[in-house]
């Protein structure tokens, strides 16, 4: 099924193909992850990382490692990068609310943060927000638990 996108005040036609989609851009055929494969992969990281499965973190990260580095080395070829690093942010901030879940009461959070290194400031307020893990998952603790504190635990990258 052919799209039409206006780019630059130009008509520009894509067409997908085996997860990618096409589109002819300043003279020259560029290729990038369709929007039904990159839903679809979301739906399966969903599944993977859901708060309520009953899974334990490191359960949660061996199944990451099985799926991710497939989907990345399949749409290495595209040309747009965002999508990764998009998809990257957007799996740690789960794995963020995955881990508050696990933690489950205010003071339990503040001592599990305080104990990786958080201020007592950015404790106070990821403990005060409770249950609301993904709101809570934001802001403070990309500071407190950004990428880095992911890397020791095996979660793979997308960028």
């Amino acid at each position: 099924m052919d799209s039409l996108y206006i780019i630059e005040r130009k008509l520009v036609s894509t067409r997908k193909f085996l997860g990618y989609s096409f589109w002819n851009g300043a003279g020259q055929i560029k290729c990038r992850v369709s929007d039904k494969a990159r839903e679809a992969f979301k739906q399966r990281l969903r599944q993977i990382t859901s708060r309520s499965g009953g899974r334990s973190l490191p359960q949660v990260i061996e199944q990451l490692r099985r799926s991710m580095p497939g989907w990345k080395a399949y749409f290495q070829r595209a040309q747009t990068p965002s999508v990764f690093a998009n998809l990257d942010r957007w799996v740690r901030h789960r794995l963020r609310a995955l881990q508050l879940k696990h933690w489950r009461r205010g003071t339990t959070m503040y001592q599990e943060l305080r104990a990786i290194g958080a201020s007592e400031a950015d404790a106070c307020k990821v403990a005060a927000k409770g249950r609301s893990g993904w709101h809570a998952s934001h802001r403070v603790l990309n500071r407190v638990m950004p990428v880095a504190y992911f890397d020791p635990l095996g979660v793979p990258r997308l960028s």
